[in-house]
């Protein structure tokens, strides 16, 4: 643990931590064009947080809405007059309208939560959208509202999500699940998106053919409902006739960027791909890029003061504590514990700087960077006046995770995202390989932990069991060793100071629960406890067993005295030391080594006297001391939910409550 941190100054720094943030515009850069709607001589779309139009041949895009936070696109009402759009004005997401030929916005929904528009009654005379108003479960219910202004009227469908009328307005296609991850490629679980077409009159359903695809953003012209789909692949057009009640692709998508967003007129489809736009002519069945070209002053790309202080990812300590360190905004700051600036050691403009991590012995900071155009490791050092070590990872380009540091300040261990644990010499920048996590079981996280000489890893793996299981990695050797027997599911492993011990947290009533293993879900709460395990078989147990006896009276011997003489001895013993100014000797400063006997390994493994708790994470400080945030075994309504940081003394064997109630917390184990 480090040197005490004054928690409220650190965050007071925060509330007022800034930095330049740089970005110019590229006439040549390929825009990110969002979201297309089309009418018989126009086409809206959103770029830069505003809604744009221009002609349906493209050219030179006028701005038609500009505001803050738009959530959802433009959406032409049928005779192409009036854009209705998601717009947040007020600090909540609602519906409003406004001419396409340019005007003042018009609010139509008041409702607290967000209120998102997706289409138009077949009339022009009301904006469909969706919302959570009604809903008891995750999807939301669709709502029509009267462009003239009015009370929302919900349609007679119990979950949907998205919606297109048929022509004559007497049914519906729509998608009736929410998804939390739209843009997750590939997904196949239980949140895949159908498309279904409801009659309004009777609610009844006709489900559009699929096995386990992603299929969403209908749009219904005609007898066809169009809509968006990766059952082929990268996400395209399809179409299904309710006559023949057969689908078939519309377009093949062979470049492999998914189409992200599709809508139509009565003869024209446009979609938005890698930020491209398009049109499909439905008479003719071609596709045509459409060229568009954005002049606009857009002040949000010129040089100024971003507050960053609710943007921070990840953040670290030094190692006495001085200076703390984050990840904000996609650069790497520094802020002082009591005086001082914060410091801005990256300053990279068009670059996302992840992940910051102190080195032990205080000179460098490790973090993750695209700069290159691929992430790669850097090092820099803590006052960002050098420039930056570079050290490539891979030559094929991943993500990368929890750079970990080993105590001599030489090595850094980490993760990527093909579920691989690492770790790299700064000096000889060859990564090696240490282990690799279940592909059925995504998780990059390992927990990863040095041993005081810099020489073992320690870490968690997940077991075919789906349970996670203690492995200690020789550098020496090249090999890992699994410590637990994989009967119960351990987090948080770390080597003591004294490298004579491992602690690490099990739970041993974790179970499947609809959040599956997870140590959160209230539907099946669990508890972890604290174990150490005792690296040598010839120590003792760092907790023999106590017994409290009766000793009964204390009795002198008669005719004794005590010893004068070598009390006084003792004394000037002791003053001799300290009054003539010389000091002890000094302790080594070589890191203890460590030694693992791994034969019997789990005889040696000991319960601590520590309570057992929802345990969100585990640290050691010095010598014999662990450090534990605690969550509520059953979470509440509020998020994030408040914690519990606590001590515990292996020679008092006492548990201490340092901190309660926080939200959040950060432990480092510098030291």
């Amino acid at each position: 643990m480090t040197k005490s941190v004054p928690a409220k100054l650190i965050l007071s720094s925060l509330l007022f931590l800034t930095f330049t943030c740089f970005s110019f515009g590229d006439a040549k850069t390929p825009l990110l064009l969002q979201t297309p709607t089309i009418s018989k001589s126009q086409i809206a779309f959103v770029y830069g947080g505003d809604i744009w139009i221009v002609g349906r041949e493209g050219g030179e895009a006028r701005r038609l809405v500009t505001g803050r936070d738009l959530e959802s696109g433009p959406i032409f009402s049928p005779d192409g007059s009036m854009v209705a759009f998601s717009g947040n004005y007020d600090s909540n997401v609602d519906v409003y309208v406004v001419p396409s030929a340019g005007g003042e916005p018009r609010r139509l929904t008041y409702h607290p939560g967000p209120d998102v528009a997706v289409g138009w009654t077949p009339d022009g005379k009301s904006v469909l959208f969706h919302s959570h108003r009604n809903s008891t479960n995750d999807p939301d219910k669709l709502f029509t509202v009267p462009v003239t202004g009015g009370f929302p009227t919900q349609l007679p469908l119990d979950m949907a999500e998205e919606g297109s009328y048929s022509p004559d307005g007497s049914q519906i296609a729509y998608v009736p699940v929410f998804q939390c991850e739209p843009d997750w490629k590939g997904y196949r679980g239980g949140q895949t998106t159908p498309v279904w077409i409801a009659k309004l009159a009777d609610s009844s359903v006709v489900k559009v053919p699929r096995e386990d695809s992603n299929d969403r953003n209908p749009m219904w012209v005609g007898k066809i409902v169009y809509f968006l789909s990766d059952r082929d692949g990268p996400t395209t057009l399809f179409a299904y006739d309710t006559g023949t009640q057969k689908v078939s692709r519309v377009i093949e998508n062979k470049n492999g960027f998914g189409i992200s967003s599709a809508s139509a007129d009565d003869r024209s489809i446009v979609y938005s791909q890698f930020g491209a736009l398009h049109v499909y002519d439905l008479a003719t069945h071609q596709d045509r890029p459409i060229q568009v070209t954005v002049s606009a002053d857009m002040p949000q790309l010129l040089p100024h003061w971003e507050k960053v202080a609710k943007h921070i990812l990840n953040s670290g300590i030094s190692p006495t504590g001085a200076r703390a360190v984050f990840e904000a905004h996609g650069e790497i700051l520094t802020v002082p514990a009591e005086k001082g600036d914060a410091r801005d050691i990256t300053n990279s403009p068009g670059a996302a700087d992840r992940d910051p991590a102190w080195s032990p012995d205080g000179k460098s900071i490790a973090y993750f960077s695209d700069a290159s155009g691929e992430y790669e490791l850097y090092v820099r050092d803590q006052k960002g006046l050098e420039p930056a070590r570079k050290i490539s990872l891979s030559s094929s380009p991943s993500f990368y995770y929890s750079p970990t540091w080993s105590p001599d300040s030489k090595k850094i261990a980490y993760s990527d995202k093909f579920l691989d644990l690492w770790y790299v010499d700064v000096d000889h920048p060859t990564p090696v390989k240490v282990d690799k996590n279940l592909m059925e079981f995504y998780e990059n996280d390992f927990g990863q932990h040095w041993s005081p000489d810099s020489q073992w890893i320690v870490y968690t793996k997940v077991l075919p069991n789906y349970l996670h299981a203690v492995f200690v990695y020789s550098l020496a050797s090249g090999k890992s060793t699994q410590i637990t027997d994989g009967m119960s599911d351990c987090r948080y492993p770390a080597f003591d100071k004294n490298g004579k011990y491992i602690y690490f947290a099990a739970s041993t009533n974790t179970g499947l629960s609809a959040a599956g293993l997870d140590m959160s879900s209230d539907q099946h709460p669990v508890t972890l406890s604290v174990y150490v395990a005792v690296l040598q078989k010839e120590l003792p147990s760092p907790i023999p067993p106590e017994s409290d006896e009766e000793k009964g009276p204390e009795t002198k011997p008669s005719g004794t005295e005590p010893d004068k003489g070598k009390t006084e001895q003792k004394t000037d013993e002791k003053k001799t030391g300290d009054e003539t100014g010389t000091k002890p000797a000094e302790k080594s400063k070589e890191p203890p080594k460590v030694t693992i006997d791994f034969p019997d390994i789990l005889q040696r493994i000991l319960s601590l006297p520590i309570p057992p708790a929802n345990y969100a994470s585990m640290s050691v400080g010095k010598e014999g001391e662990i450090f534990l945030v605690e969550m509520p075994v059953v979470l509440g309504e509020q998020f994030p939910p408040p914690l519990t940081v606590s001590k515990f003394d292996m020679k008092t064997r006492k548990t201490d409550k340092l901190i309660s109630g926080v939200t959040a917390f950060s432990l480092s184990d510098n030291g």
